[in-house]
This record gives C-alpha cells, sequence and structure tokens, in this order.
C-alpha cells in the first residue's frame, strides 16, 4: 500500500511520538503486520547527544537566553535543514525500520523527517542519510538503539519534560493530543531509549543480539556500521 508522509500525523522536534503514531497507523491500515512484529523503532544518538555553550546567537540561544545548543547526531537529508546536502544535526533521531518476514521484500526506512523517498528502502537510506563511510570525529559516531515495535508500543512514554526550559516554558510546540503513557502506567522514560554509552554497544551481531531484540524493553544497542547487517538477520 503506497503511502504518503501528509498521511501521518508529524510534530515538529517529536520525532519519537511521531514515530509512535506511524507504527500504529501502519499496523492499522495493513501495511504492516497487525501486531507491528514487522516493524523496529530505531533511536539514533549518541554519548554526547547535545552540549551548551555560552554563546549569543542561533536558533538555540533565541530559546534558552545565553545558552547554545550543540548537537552530535549528524544526518543528511532532513527537510530541516536549509543546506543544499540536507544535513542537520540533532540530539538525537527516530525512524522506523521494517522487516517483511518473507525475506524478499527489501527493509523499508520510514522516517517523517527525510526528504528521500517515503518509505526508502533500507541501503540507500544508510547510504544517503547515515553515510558510514563519511570520516567524522568521534563525538560525532552515531549508536542505534533497535526497540521491536510491539514492546516499545506497549512500554514508551513520554509527558514532553525534555521540550521544556528551565521556567517551564516549551521550547517547541507540542503535540495537541494527550502525552502517551505506558501500558505499567509509567508517564516518562524517554531519556531511558536515548541515553547511549560506547560501553553498551554490540560488538557483534549473532543469534543472542537477534533473539534479545524480541524480548528487551530497551532493545539492542549497535553502532553505524552494523544496521545493515543486523536486519539482514532477522527473519
Amino acid at each position: 500500500m503506497a503511502m504518503e508522509v501528509s498521511e501521518f500525523l508529524h510534530t515538529p522536534f517529536y520525532c519519537e511520538e511521531n514515530v509512535y503514531l506511524l507504527c500504529k497507523k501502519l499496523c492499522a491500515n495493513g501495511t504492516a503486520d497487525a501486531d507491528g512484529s514487522d516493524l523496529f523503532v530505531v533511536f539514533i544518538s549518541n554519548e554526547k547527544k547535545q552540549a551548551f555553550q555560552w554563546q549569543t546567537f542561533g536558533k538555540w540561544s533565541r530559546l534558552m537566553g545565553d545558552f547554545t545548543m550543540i548537537q552530535y547526531i549528524p544526518l543528511w537529508h532532513q527537510k530541516a535543514s536549509k543546506r543544499a546536502d540536507g544535513i542537520t544535526l540533532w540530539d538525537y533521531h527516530v525512524v522506523c525500520i521494517q522487516r517483511k518476514k518473507d525475506g524478499d521484500s527489501p527493509c523499508l526506512v520510514w522516517d517523517l523527517d527525510s526528504s528521500l523517498p517515503f518509505p526508502s528502502p533500507l541501503t540507500p537510506y544508510v547510504s544517503e542519510t547515515i553515510r558510514p563511510s563519511f570520516q567524522l570525529f568521534s563525538e560525532f559516531q552515531r549508536y542505534f538503539r533497535i526497540v521491536h515495535a510491539p514492546i516499545f508500543l506497549r512500554y514508551f512514554a513520554s509527558d514532553r519534560r525534555h521540550m521544556k526550559d528551565s521556567a517551564g516554558n516549551w521550547v517547541a510546540e507540542p503535540p495537541t493530543y494527550e502525552p502517551l503513557v505506558a501500558e505499567d502506567n509509567n508517564v516518562h522514560n524517554l531519556n531511558e531509549y536515548i541515553e547511549m554509552r560506547a560501553a553498551d554497544v554490540a560488538t557483534n551481531v549473532g543469534a543472542d543480539l537477534i533473539n534479545a531484540v524480541s524480548t528487551e524493553k530497551l532493545g539492542v544497542l549497535i553502532g553505524e556500521n552494523q544496521l545493515e547487517e543486523f536486519f539482514s538477520q532477522i527473519s
């Protein structure tokens, strides 16, 4: 079933909630399995995420006074970019990757913030958006937390506290619907998903890692050069 980006609810700067709703819609309309078992939510970040510098210019200085936020997650072909190559520095980003069980269909990346075809096959998406062959300083290396959608849809929660400044004002307007609450009544655990340490990144992609993604609440953590290998082993 062909779908357009405009068919999905999208609130800028709330990518985790956008992907939550995207997964729900793909399950409901038959594009994905009804239980979401062919969908995986992927958080992209690293240990640094963002830092503050004393500055008085730029978008974040207008929002946060004398501080400028420096972000460390480079992704290309992002609609938010004003550059020709579409590069944007995020503190984290979230996409959905679909791996059909028939094994013949290519993995698809559903990224509502990308200017690439929607959805995009995984291989060109990695090549064009992540660009693992591009030489980056170590602080810009990306990690990927892969969470099975059925687990994510049950346990993810956000009360959007991360989008308020120290005075309690929104730094970006929130969605109009009610905040997402987990099945266990947790109201906010986004920080658990975006917290990533180099020491926790899997050293190899094997059967144990593949099995773990189906059982672990926070999924598994891999490096940027392991993404395609990981999904090639999902059956």
